[in-house]
Order: structure tokens, then C-alpha cells, then sequence
């Protein structure tokens, strides 16, 4: 499950975890501003940025995990400015929860790295949630035009028909023609994951 860093998401048992890279470069973005002097935000981003990149290219060539060459240094400098930025921002004695911000970010870059970086051990996982934003942001949009959404029967409808069209396209095949197949009875169903 690819999410941002909302604590709800981490009491789901049996599943793998990727954080949203987009969210955390924002973060990282915040952070740079907040410390502005610091080497450490910039130097995280970056090398994030051309680890996603390596995995982009690994998807590309076909590729099911990121060749180490590939990924070496990067892996290096991101630990080094997660590291450089502990360093930096020390945590708040004697205060549990209430940390900077940029602590809890570091922190979880460092304790939670493996959570931070899975579509590097897997190229089917996008580093990103962006899709999954996409699906949303028209029924979204709905409701912010029209202050709520339509009866939760026709929402229900619609988020079906949007579901099925989207992970048809996602699979190759052309939306209008797995829609029209699908009122003709004979509908196309999404391979079971790992046959594939």
C-alpha cells in the first residue's frame, strides 16, 4: 500500500508499506525552508529524486528490482543526510510527541527506511501515490463544485464504474472498449496478482 505518513495506515496487518515519495520530498521542501542554512534537506531530496529515477528506468527495462550499481551512492548520500540531519535537529528533551517536524521526518527516513525505499526491491510498486490521487480527484472536485457528492448509491456507481475503468487502462487495455465489453456481458476481469 503506497500512503503518506498518517499513523491509521500502519495498523493494517499483513500488508507492505511504500511512504509516498511525493510527500516526503514535500516535507524535505518544508524543511529546506525551515533550516535554510542546511546542507542536509537539499542533499535527501536529491538523492531521492535520482533513486525513484533509477527505478523508473529499472520498470522500463523490464527489470523486477533495482540493480545495486544503480543505486550504491545514491543509497549513500540519502543515509548520510538522514544521518547529517540527526545531527542537527535534536529532539526535544523530555517531550515524547511534540518534536520539530523535521525530526520526525529524519527519524522516519532513518527508522522506517526500508518502508521509505520498497520500489527499489520491487519495480511494481510506484514510489508514489500520485495515481491513486488522480482516481480520486474527480469525484473530489464533485464535491468541493457541488458541496457534497450525489446519493451514496449513485457514488457507490460511479466509483465502481471509475475503479474498473482505470485499472483496465492501467493493465493496457482501452477504457471504451473493456466499458462497452463489460455491458455486452463479457467484462474484463484483472488478472489475479502473481499469475500474471
Amino acid at each position: 500500500m503506497v500512503h503518506d505518513r498518517y499513523q491509521n495506515y500502519d495498523s493494517f496487518d499483513g500488508i507492505s508499506h511504500q511512504l509516498c515519495t511525493q510527500h516526503l520530498l514535500r516535507d524535505l521542501e518544508d524543511a529546506a525552508q525551515s533550516y535554510p542554512q542546511a546542507i542536509w534537506p537539499g542533499q535527501i531530496a536529491r538523492e531521492l529524486r535520482a533513486l525513484i529515477h533509477a527505478a523508473n528506468l529499472a520498470r522500463g527495462q523490464g527489470l523486477a528490482v533495482v540493480p545495486d550499481e544503480a543505486i550504491t551512492g545514491h543509497l549513500r548520500l540519502f543515509r548520510h543526510g538522514v544521518n547529517a540531519g540527526l545531527s542537527a535537529v535534536r529532539r526535544v528533551p523530555g517531550a515524547t510527541s511534540k518534536q520539530p517536524p523535521a525530526r520526525h521526518l529524519l527519524e522516519c527516513l532513518k527508522h522506517r527506511e526500508a518502508d521509505v525505499l520498497r520500489f527499489l526491491t520491487d519495480t511494481a510498486i510506484p514510489p508514489t501515490s500520485n495515481q491513486a490521487e488522480r482516481d480520486l480527484r474527480p469525484a473530489k472536485t464533485q464535491q468541493k463544485i457541488s458541496g457534497r457528492l450525489r446519493s451514496e448509491k449513485t457514488t457507490r456507481d460511479q466509483y465502481a464504474i471509475r475503479g474498473y475503468a482505470s485499472t483496465a487502462a492501467k493493465h493496457g487495455h482501452q477504457i471504451f472498449t473493456a466499458i462497452r465489453d463489460a455491458l455486452a456481458g463479457n467484462p474484463w476481469i484483472p488478472p489475479v496478482p502473481g499469475t500474471a
